[in-house]
């Protein structure tokens, strides 16, 4: 079939292809702040925060050295990558900033943004969860349909593994970005624990497979022993519900569990015992000859008691 020739535009009439190619590059434009829009859906938080009052102090003293990011979107701009330095710019009661347009589609818009802010300092947890999984589900409509049997995150018809380019441009492997984005599943009052660290990230991602009845129920129990499950306690949750035996009366015996690092230890330094055994002791040897010997004593002092009592 033959191919339709190209029109020429009033543009390609009167301007050179210098001109015309020029147009086509990325450009650094100086924007009022009023017509970039934040990104929609943007999973992270900005917050007056030491961090946020650091950059403030910087454009103050020295200008925003690295331009934001946007691409045009309607009337305005929404923004990819600047966020923080846009509020920075807003406290300081700037007009404008500079800004690099580009022109993307949806997919490259929340792949360039999640890729932009995930490598900042001090990310919450729930704001890598969102983001990673806004990026998963980009990369899954770029890939298209994915095959029959093919893995749980998708692959394209060119058989490349969307786990794979979810972990591009992160210094974090595909396996822990999937563990991140379980904590999507997380209710809000439980992933805010995450956040503010009172639940620990490997029991939180167990916790996860939990239906959220179920960890409705464990944020009561949470409450009522004023606890937070371990590892153990959090798998040992997930089997049960799994097993369809989880209901409050389990999960608070679970809870009452006595944790690994709740037990209590002696410890002895080794220069003060050492002397007693031979050099090539090994923990395991010490810590038995220390209970017989422990034990002797106590046998003796019973049969001094005995002898004292006649």
């Amino acid at each position: 079939m033959k191919e339709k020739p190209q029109i020429a535009t009033l543009d390609d009439l009167f301007s050179t292809q210098e001109q015309r190619d020029d147009a086509q590059k990325e450009k650094v434009e100086t924007l009022p702040l009023e017509k970039l829009a934040a990104f929609e859906s943007h999973p992270f938080k900005v917050t007056v925060d030491d961090e946020l009052k650091k950059l403030v102090d910087s454009i103050r003293e020295n200008g925003i050295l690295i331009p934001a990011i946007a691409r045009p979107k309607g009337d305005g701009y929404e923004l990819i990558a600047g966020h923080r330095r846009k509020a920075a710019c807003e406290i300081l009661k700037l007009d404008t900033m500079p800004v690099l347009v580009r022109e993307m589609t949806d997919e490259q818009a929340v792949v360039n943004m999640v890729d932009s802010n995930v490598q900042r300092e001090n990310v919450l947890p729930s704001e890598k969860a969102f983001a990673y999984k806004m990026k998963l589900e980009a990369l899954k409509r770029q890939a298209g349909r994915p095959k029959i049997n093919s893995c749980q995150v998708g692959t394209d018809s060119f058989g490349v593994r969307s786990d794979g380019l979810l972990a591009e441009n992160s210094n974090e492997s595909a396996r822990t970005i999937q563990r991140f984005i379980r904590l999507t599943e997380l209710i809000p009052p439980i992933l805010k624990m995450v956040d503010e660290k009172q639940i620990a990230f490997n029991p939180a991602v167990e916790l996860s497979y939990l239906p959220q009845e179920q960890q409705a129920l464990l944020l009561s129990a949470m409450e009522a022993q004023q606890a937070t499950p371990s590892l153990s306690q959090a798998q040992k949750m997930k089997s049960l519900s799994g097993e369809g035996k989880l209901d409050e009366s389990t999960m608070m015996e679970v809870m009452r569990e006595q944790k690994a690092n709740q037990k209590e230890h002696i410890r002895i330094p080794l220069e003060k015992v050492k002397s007693f055994f031979k050099p090539n002791a090994t923990a395991k040897e010490m810590e038995d000859f220390i209970l017989k010997a422990m034990i002797d004593y106590q046998k003796k002092l019973i049969r001094q008691q005995n002898r004292d009592a006649r």
